[in-house]
């Protein structure tokens, strides 16, 4: 769905969005526009369009990005490390299995998304001592078919830099590897 699309279910405008979000007008008129792209929107305007919207921000994602290719795996788990970042490690915890967002994106067979975001569920919760979540083992037998690298090994490999793969295979979170997601820093966000 698009953002026109959505600010029309809500019956507001760009300018009445802006004013009530305090997204400036010309950065929300770009984004309903797509001259700009939503997953190149900062977190704050992300966040404030979503309460803008009243949605949370994990819907609004969906609803934005539901249509969107696979590449846009890199931009959702950006979004995620950002979203662990504002949230804090308990925090994230918390709002992902009160919300029970792991199995909706694998309902929606958002397969890769589940396993990233139960990943670091289990790796957070790994690194603060909290049990994991049971409710999820069916889903931590699962791994994808196809490794999921790092756009930056992946072009590092492309380039013909020899051993980068097996490098980040052996430097990758194990809470991440069990699912075929090579995945060696979640702090790494701007």
């Amino acid at each position: 769905m698009k953002l026109k699309e959505l600010l029309e279910q809500k019956k507001l405008s760009a300018l009445q969005c802006s004013k009530k979000s305090g997204i400036p007008y010309t950065t929300l008129l770009e984004l309903v526009n797509q001259k700009t792209s939503v997953d190149h929107c900062t977190v704050a305007t992300f966040y404030k369009l979503s309460q803008t919207l009243g949605m949370s921000m994990d819907h609004l994602y969906e609803e934005l990005m539901e249509m969107a290719p696979k590449e846009h795996f890199s931009t959702y788990k950006s979004y995620l490390c950002h979203r662990v970042k504002e949230e804090g490690d308990i925090g994230f915890i918390i709002h992902v299995l009160e919300q029970d967002e792991i199995r909706h994106l694998w309902r929606m067979k958002q397969y890769a998304e589940a396993l990233y975001t139960l990943g670091m569920v289990d790796y957070l919760s790994r690194i603060h001592e909290i049990p994991s979540c049971e409710e999820y083992e069916d889903l931590r037998k699962q791994k994808l078919k196809q490794p999921l690298l790092p756009a930056d090994v992946s072009l590092a490999e492309k380039l013909g830099e020899s051993g980068i793969v097996k490098k980040a295979f052996k430097q990758a979170i194990p809470e991440f590897k069990r699912f075929n997601i090579i995945e060696g820093d979640i702090r790494d966000v701007i």
